[in-house]
Order: structure tokens, then sequence, then C-alpha cells
């Protein structure tokens, strides 16, 4: 799964993409509704930033602000650290450990065409490959 390319991870019904003069509040009926932690933050196809479960927490209800008249413009995080389709996900990963982060837009020609999520690691398939890796290790050096 480490080597497996971002693009072959994505779940294209799960990208959720609005515009900066979206409330927190709208944002957070998206991200409940759409079952996500993060949502894309686009003007004319441009990534201009990512809003996710985090910046609402510090950026927003640690602040004191009102989320029904907080646009996304001001508490997302504005250009994010994005990946490219081809990446693998492990890239991926040491990219998220690397920038404290829990998303990575992903982007092709210039557009979100999705997010590669760290909770994507907890997938059962990562598991089984770290058992598999181990125990291959453990023969190989036996």
């Amino acid at each position: 799964m480490l080597n497996q390319p971002v693009r072959s991870l994505l779940a294209r019904h799960r990208l959720v993409v609005t515009s900066p003069a979206t409330t927190v509040s709208e944002a957070a009926g998206l991200m409940a509704q759409r079952e996500v932690g993060a949502v894309l933050v686009v003007d004319d196809e441009r990534l201009l930033g990512i809003f996710s479960e985090r910046d609402a927490v510090c950026r927003v209800v640690a602040r004191g602000l009102e989320p029904a008249r907080t646009p996304l413009a001001d508490v997302m995080t504005p250009s994010p650290v994005i990946i490219a389709p081809e990446c693998s996900f492990g890239h991926a990963l040491t990219l998220m450990q690397q920038h404290h982060c829990r998303h990575l837009p992903v982007i092709e020609d210039g557009r979100p065409i999705g997010i590669v999520s760290a909770r994507k690691a907890l997938d059962p398939e990562l598991e089984e490959f770290v058992c598999e890796e181990r125990r291959r290790q453990r023969f190989e050096s036996g």
C-alpha cells in the first residue's frame, strides 16, 4: 500500500470543495454530511486553502469566533502542502509527518482532484502490509 500511487486511493465522491466565502458553520455541515475531515477552499478551480477539523477547533472555537459569521477565508490553512496523484502513499505520509498535517490536497494540471488523508494509514490493508514486511525481514535475517 505504501508504494501505491495516491491516485489509486482517491475516493472522488468524498472530495468536498467550497468557496472562501463559505462560513465555518456551512463548511462544518458539509463535512458532517459527507463524512470528511476537511474541505478544499477553491476559487475558479484554483486551490486557495484547506479547512479541516483541526482548523475548526484551533482557529475558530479556541479563538471564540462565531462559526455562522466567520468565512473560511479567515480561518483556512492557506497554500497547503499538496501532492501529485503519481506520488506514492508512503511519500504522502512522509509529507504529512514533516508538515504536521493530516490531509493533503491532490493536484493534477493545477486543479484539485482529491484529498489523501492520514486516516487511510489506519486501513487494514496497511496493517497486513506491515506484518508481511516484518515477517519477510525476520525470514531474510534469520
